[in-house]
């Protein structure tokens, strides 16, 4: 117990030398005139308070200050982010890496433990499976990010969570037609179509598409994209707000997968060459749609509601070669065949994932203002649902080749929905002290239909029976946190929260022994999350620092990787503490400046036994794929026409590669720079930007395929690259 605590001391002593430097600045500023500081509204707690007053790590993104990029990928907004990781693998077929304060650190592909909205609409399947490809950055006004207890406040999966919000069209009509290119022939075209309502109670509209195509960093990463997103909002006279959303987006994209170190320092652009003949690739399409509704009552009530609907397709191809038959492999002691992981197995689901979702909930809330004195009461119910066919096929033909879709091997239908009542409130009870408090009820029911039979030239209990089943999780989180307003422009807080993720269909979708079934053995994590932090806002600019620990029970973490076929086990205990430090401030005119650093330790806090010694996970050792340490630094003039530029600095530590730490991904830094070129009048606008990444030339590791079976780690990163646009856009 001793050593779980050590670092508290040491981030105590640096959190009170932070709040003496910050008084000591506010004392100065107190000895001239007053500074009007803009207030900053947070929506993500929904607690009504501006930044300064909200007790919790969050912080707001503008996308007006992140246009000098291509526009593809969330990791070109949301950069500096004390606690957040994302990690560009450069591959379009698996999506971002991301995780918060080390949750999400164990997703080979998607997003897991983290929570994603965008409009209010959640882009997290209830069971936590997240993707950011939905999100379009050509219509994106600014994004959200909460981190720490406060999370628990939506429920299963949210170690973090992510809010984007789409433009609301204002002033006159417009269309704007964009193009921006880049290295490995990168090419993005879009078109924004945007106005404001000429009279109450019309709509407003943005309307955005997009098609983008690279052929890759790597041999075999070529991808193609296709994005809409169109939002229409409705100011009505009676004072309530209507937005619809409809999204769209394609992708088809190869799968260049990992490398051995060997290999990835021979040539980080290569494909293993054995892995070629399999065509490893990955094609999305997804639709859906949404409403939100907010109206005011009187002063006092408020009523908020929210319905969505999608469909999602999925269609991937893995490395897995055909194999030896499991009597090839001779039988066991009662006679049965040696289970092998080849498809020549009767139980293995192929190489050919093959799946299609239909997916639709709401979220009705209601807010109540100083029904008691100086109290805020929130009320809500939300349900989500989500229907998957899913089914796997051999990935060869009769022919014996590779990369086409052979003959069934799975065949299932999952459900699972959830329905979380919530409660939250908020009581300023002295003029510089205030309590929040939230109660959420998270449960998540599981149920897996098997329709695949098949007899085999085995023994009758070796041929692929019924791996039907079902299961629910369930826990009640409570969270609270009190405000301390030391004086208006400081403010310290603590909180903490109960937390709970379940596993994701995909993780269940392989049992860690066997090679079909789901895989209903892996339990909900649950954690206990505190933070300590304060917040400064005066003439030296916005401040945060934050003391966070996180110990969580049964703990979802990878077990091994093959081939791209990926299954997950429980851990007893892991901890993950650490301090979080931001700033930024407008310098001088349109010159602005941006730092954070987040010192992140993960760690398995009990042994994990292994029959094989060799892979016993020690108590100690850190979770992989969690950098240590992240820094940042940003300087930018940024004018509203004319003239503009930028510079970043990213500095991130090493990524541990297995449970095991046998190897890691070495930590780099990477210098980018941008320039940019706004003409505008009253009917014209002309934008212009270049930019370089990896302006040093650095080699370095994007994102590491945590726990590969094979040792196939790593997924080298872009070089020196580079990347330009220009737009026009047109008001009538």
């Amino acid at each position: 117990m001793q050593g779980r605590y050590h670092l508290i001391p040491i981030n105590l002593t640096l959190l009170c030398l932070t709040a003496c430097i910050c008084q000591n600045l506010y004392a100065e500023t107190g000895s001239t005139e007053p500074v009007l500081l803009p207030t900053l509204k947070i929506e993500a707690t929904r607690t009504d308070t501006d930044w300064l007053q909200t007790p919790a790590s969050v912080y707001r993104i503008d996308q007006n200050n992140n246009e000098n990029n291509l526009g593809v990928n969330l990791s070109e907004t949301l950069k500096g982010v004390p606690g957040l990781q994302l990690n560009n693998r450069e591959n379009y077929a698996q999506d971002l890496q991301i995780s918060m304060r080390g949750f999400g650190a164990r997703s080979t592909f998607g997003v897991r433990g983290i929570r994603l909205y965008v409009d209010g609409i959640p882009a997290t399947m209830p069971d936590g499976q997240g993707q950011t490809s939905n999100i379009d950055l050509g219509s994106l006004d600014h994004i959200e990010v909460l981190g720490g207890p406060f999370s628990s406040l939506y429920g299963n999966s949210s170690g973090g969570t992510i809010l984007t919000t789409t433009k609301q069209g204002e002033g006159r009509d417009s269309i704007q037609l964009g193009y921006s290119g880049g290295s490995h022939n990168k090419g993005r075209a879009d078109i924004v179509l945007q106005g404001g309502a000429d009279q109450p109670n019309e709509p407003s509209y943005v309307v955005s598409s997009s098609y983008f195509d690279t052929d890759g960093y790597r041999e075999h990463s070529a991808a193609k994209k296709v994005l809409s997103n169109a939002k229409l909002t409705w100011d009505l006279d009676d004072g309530s707000k209507v937005n619809w959303i409809v999204n769209h987006v394609d992708i088809n994209a190869d799968d260049p997968q990992g490398l051995t170190r060997k290999l990835w320092k021979e040539n980080p652009k290569q494909q293993v060459p054995f892995l070629k003949q399999f065509d490893v690739r990955k094609e999305i399409n997804q639709t859906q749609t949404g409403l939100t509704w907010s109206k005011p009552l009187n002063d006092q009530h408020e009523l908020y509601g929210m319905v969505y609907a999608g469909h999602r397709e999925v269609t991937q191809y893995q490395s897995i070669p055909k194999g030896e038959t499991s009597l090839e492999l001779g039988l066991d002691d009662d006679g049965n065949p040696i289970p092998s992981s080849s498809q020549q197995n009767p139980r293995h689901a192929g190489g050919v994932i093959d799946f299609s979702r239909d997916y639709y909930g709401t979220d009705l809330r209601w807010t109540g203002k100083d029904l008691l004195p100086n109290t805020r009461l929130t009320a809500g119910l939300a349900f989500d649902y989500m229907d998957e066919d899913r089914q796997g096929y051999e990935n060869f033909d009769s022919n014996g080749k590779y990369g086409v879709k052979g003959n069934l091997r799975r065949d299932e239908k999952n459900s699972l929905w959830n329905l979380d009542p919530y409660v939250q409130a908020s009581w300023q009870f002295l003029p510089a002290w205030r309590l929040d408090t939230g109660l959420r009820y998270s449960n998540v029911h599981y149920e897996s239909k098997d329709a695949y039979f098949k007899a085999a030239e085995y023994p009758a209990d070796s041929d692929n029976g019924d791996d039907s089943g079902k299961k629910d999780y369930k826990k009640l989180l409570p969270s609270v946190a009190l405000t301390w307003e030391i004086t208006p422009q400081f403010s310290t807080y603590m909180s903490y929260a109960k937390g709970f993720e379940t596993p994701t269909f995909t993780e269940m979708a392989y049992p860690t022994v066997g090679t079909s079934g789901i895989n209903f053995d892996l339990n909900p994590a649950t954690s206990d999350n505190y933070e300590l932090g304060l917040k400064s806002q005066n003439r030296f600019g916005n401040f945060t620092a934050a003391v966070f620990q996180s110990e969580t029970q049964d703990d979802i973490v990878s077990g091994e990787s093959n081939n791209g076929r990926n299954t997950f086990r429980n851990a007893d205990t892991t901890l993950r503490q650490g301090v979080e430090l931001s700033w930024n401030k407008k310098l001088w005119r349109d010159l602005t400046a941006q730092a954070s650093y987040s010192f992140i330790d993960a760690t398995f806090d009990a042994d994990i036994s292994n029959t094989d010694s060799a892979k016993v996970v020690a108590k100690g050792n850190y979770i992989p794929g969690v950098a240590k340490n992240q820094a940042f630094a940003a300087l930018a003039w940024q004018p509203e026409t004319g003239f503009n530029a930028g510079l970043d600095v990213r500095y991130i530590d090493k990524l541990y590669v297995d449970d095991i730490n046998s190897d890691a991904a070495p930590s780099y830094t990477l210098t980018s720079a941008n320039v940019g070129y706004v003409w505008k009048n009253a009917d014209w606008k002309v934008r212009t930007f270049a930019r370089v990444d990896n302006l040093f030339d650095d080699e370095y590791v994007g994102s590491v395929i945590v726990n590969d079976g094979n040792g196939r780690f790593f997924e080298p990163a872009d070089g020196l690259n580079w990347s330009a646009g220009l737009s026009l856009t047109k008001a009538f």
